[in-house]
């Protein structure tokens, strides 16, 4: 059942064990009423990132939501994976249902434009947590759900710090182009980048808490994190695996969750070392028709809490 003050949310993501969480989270949660799910290319390939995403929807016993999908490669560039993470299916670790539930005729550009144009102004907000491919795309195509949506949350880039290289976070350098789109845009958006997410980690007393909820899709997202955690400490040294999507979710389900500072970002899109940045101008306060904002900080207790809550909620789905 839906609460009266539920957020619409299109979920655009490249399952890819976190964004197999964030969807899980948006389904669970109360708060939150999911429209569609959009799939692009990004931890892998549409084709194997699409066929993940249907499967998680099985696990969660999701029949009555739209998955649609997306972009197959970036606007300019070649794709690049992320296996040495996600491994060869891009959600290894769990042995993966056969999806139930067919995809919409829509590409998920279609999908989303659709969304947008047929809610009323103001209430659909757009949770990007792959390249950015699908929203450039879309608002190209439709400029007028720029004013209509009510907000982009999306999980990308980072305030001086990157993953994929030294100053460029994953889902921003597969598509830079695609990411100058969004982020100059006119809609609010916020970032939450890996300088938050990089604290919203797995550890082993979350790991335990996920178990103890008891059911198949409670063992699926630990069977996720086992496999996650195994390639983050292996590629990147971590000790605990930090889990990024989730965390635009959470944001949207409640934004007291982090902290925000309006500043003016863009997209460095010619740099030899800086490719992909997120650049945020922190010289002089915000102008006052700056769209863009960062999340900084992030409860993690009530994060985590979220996640818990909304895997009792979904319970145990036959699959």
């Amino acid at each position: 059942m839906l609460f009266a003050m539920a957020e619409k949310i299109i979920l655009d993501c490249d399952p890819g064990h976190d964004d197999a969480i964030a969807i899980l989270l948006a389904h669970g949660s109360p708060h939150i009423e999911l429209l569609g799910v959009t799939t692009v290319m990004g931890n892998q390939t549409i084709e194997k990132v699409t066929r993940n995403a249907l499967a998680v929807a099985r696990v969660a016993g999701i029949t009555d939501v739209p998955f649609a999908r997306g972009a197959h490669r970036p606007l300019v560039r070649e794709v690049e994976v992320a296996e040495s993470i996600h491994g060869e299916s891009g959600l290894d670790g769990p042995v993966l249902p056969e999806p139930l539930i067919e995809l919409d005729a829509r590409h998920a550009v279609d999908f989303i434009i659709d969304t947008v144009m047929q809610n009323e102004p103001g209430t659909v907000t757009l949770v990007p947590t792959g390249a950015l491919t699908n929203l450039a795309l879309a608002v190209r195509k439709e400029p007028r759900i720029a004013q209509r949506v009510k907000q982009v949350v999306m999980m990308g880039g980072g305030v001086n710090v990157g993953n994929w290289s030294a100053t460029a976070e994953f889902n921003i350098v597969i598509d830079p182009e695609a990411a100058h789109i969004v982020v100059n845009e006119s809609w609010p958006l916020t970032m939450v980048g890996i300088d938050v997410t990089h604290d919203a980690l797995a550890t082993d007393d979350v790991a335990a808490a996920i178990a103890a909820v008891g059911t198949a899709p409670a063992a699926f997202v630990g069977e996720l994190l086992e496999f996650f955690g195994t390639t983050y400490r292996e590629a990147q040294g971590f000790e605990h695996p930090p889990v990024h999507d989730p965390c635009a979710v959470a944001f949207v389900i409640d934004p007291t969750i982090m902290e925000t500072a309006k500043v003016p970002l863009n997209v460095e899109l010619t740099g030899t070392l800086t490719l992909g940045m997120t650049v945020t101008d922190f010289r002089a306060p915000a102008p006052d028709d700056c769209t863009t904002q960062v999340a900084r900080n992030i409860d993690v207790p009530k994060f985590w809490g979220m996640i818990v809550d909304a895997l009792e909620r979904i319970g145990d789905p036959k699959l």
